[in-house]
């Protein structure tokens, strides 16, 4: 995904790869993307933030 783009509900939003297992991350509804918080390579714990959301228009 990219800021400002429209996903709908299932779209995959970004990928995170762990113990060379890669897990897709599903859209549960629709909603634009009003920030990526992460790069490709980032390190990331359980509970860190990784995407935010605004309203669907």
């Amino acid at each position: 995904a990219s800021v400002g783009q429209l996903i709908e509900a299932g779209d995959v939003i970004l990928t995170i790869e762990a113990m060379k297992m890669e897990t897709a991350i599903r859209a549960e509804r629709s909603a634009n993307v009003a920030s990526l918080l992460v790069s490709v390579g980032d390190n990331v714990d359980a509970k860190d933030l990784l995407v935010e959301f605004s309203s669907a228009k």
